[in-house]
């Protein structure tokens, strides 16, 4: 008699179950890369080197944030007081991002962190952690963004609930003590789906509104309905990131200073000194550690107080210490460069034609119909100068002035 076959009984074959077994062994993310076959859009272009296949979706991806920060006629606020509040409940610890979100999110922050005080020289910063549903202030409001990144990662410990309110009333309790000309931020960066609060949290979301605190956050597991009425009620931004990549460029969007908030004071005038860098072998009481510290320091012009870093405020008389480059650096914020145009590659343009096969500012090939040389060109609006898309996330991200643009003169007459 012969045997009928295991799948006529609905028993699966041995070698699928193990298939099962194996895939159900793998975490999420190994799951998703083995099923990507990222490798087969790698091609290796004319030096050897391994490049993506759609080179220029990845270049019109990244100026999404350029674009999307970019505003003539906008009033932002460039002294920012944020405090950063960061998720470590037990859903940080999940490893659906590699190797964990935790991991993911530690770099987001340090990157955003170095990039917030090289674009807000003038601002300050703090973090706040959530663990087993408490908030602790993890820093003090400062900048100093070597500072804050010891501390962070030496507090890398997930474990309880997350808590929005307490964190909330936690981050207002301090914002509120900054000075009226001041914009005052949170930004959330959150890994669990609920919130565990010892009250009404919509009463925190409602006082957050009154004290002009502008709250934004990052999701990282999913849509929750209470992050998305908090942003909708303070002026903030609410998104989800997807991948490692995507948390990264949804994090980074938060450097620029955003548009100011109407119901916001405005400052006529703003009291600052400028201090004097002490000689290096001289020996001094620093005000801010409240220790004797022998060489270098800022002596404040008005008390003649000693602070080891700038931007800071006198711990003595409270008057606002900067330094002339940081104001400079601030500058383009107010008036910032503007958004480079994409231009076809089978455009035509009558009388340059010489100037625009290469870029105005590294003297590179530009992207031609035909050519071999692939990626976006781009033009200012202002001068009509062509550039690549490396100069273009140099001009706008680093140096802030179009070389076209301050090299032109009209001729005399």
């Amino acid at each position: 008699m012969m045997e009928a076959p295991a799948a006529a009984y609905g028993v699966e074959d041995d070698g699928d179950m193990e298939a099962e077994e194996a895939g159900r062994d793998m975490e999420a993310w190994e799951r998703a890369y083995a099923d990507d076959r990222s490798w087969e859009a790698l091609v290796e272009d004319e030096t050897g080197l391994l490049q993506a296949q759609d080179k220029v979706q990845q270049q019109r991806q990244h100026r999404r944030r350029v674009q999307a920060s970019s505003g003539l006629h906008i009033q932002r606020g460039i002294i920012r007081y944020l405090y950063l509040i960061i998720d470590l409940s037990r859903a940080a610890a999940e490893m659906d991002f590699r190797p964990s979100r935790l991991a993911v999110v530690a770099n987001c922050v340090e990157a955003f962190i170095r990039e917030f005080f090289d674009q807000n020289p003038l601002s300050h910063l703090g973090i706040i952690t959530i663990r087993n549903g408490i908030a602790s202030r993890l820093t003090d409001l400062s900048g100093s963004p070597e500072a804050h990144i010891k501390v962070l990662r030496g507090n890398l410990e997930c474990a309880g609930d997350a808590s929005i309110q307490n964190a909330l009333d936690l981050s207002r309790s301090f914002l509120c003590q900054v000075p009226t000309y001041g914009h005052r931020e949170v930004m959330l960066i959150f890994s669990a789906l609920g919130t565990c609060d010892p009250g009404d949290v919509l009463e925190s979301v409602r006082n957050c509104k009154e004290e002009n605190i502008r709250c934004s956050v990052v999701g990282v597991a999913a849509e929750i309905y209470i992050c998305k009425l908090l942003c909708e009620k303070t002026g903030g931004i609410y998104s989800v990131a997807m991948n490692e990549a995507h948390l990264k460029e949804l994090v980074l969007e938060h450097v620029a200073p955003p548009p100011a908030l109407a119901e916001a004071a405005v400052a006529s005038l703003v009291k600052m000194g400028f201090p004097q860098r002490g000689a290096e072998g001289t020996i001094a009481l620093c005000a801010c550690h409240r220790e004797v510290k022998i060489g270098g320091g800022y002596t404040c012009p008005r008390c003649k107080a000693r602070v080891c870093e700038l931007p800071t405020e006198c711990f003595i008389c409270g008057l606002t210490l900067v330094s002339s480059p940081h104001l400079a650096r601030s500058y383009h914020h107010l008036f910032p460069v503007p958004v480079f145009e994409e231009v076809p590659l089978d455009a035509k343009f009558s009388g340059i034609q010489e100037l625009s096969k290469v870029c105005y500012g590294c003297q590179q090939l530009l992207p031609l119909a035909g050519s071999k040389v692939t990626g976006v060109r781009l033009v200012c609006p202002r001068c009509n100068k062509h550039f690549c898309f490396d100069c273009d996330v140099y001009i706008h991200e680093s140096l802030h002035n179009c070389p076209g643009c301050e090299s032109f003169c009209e001729p005399q007459t």
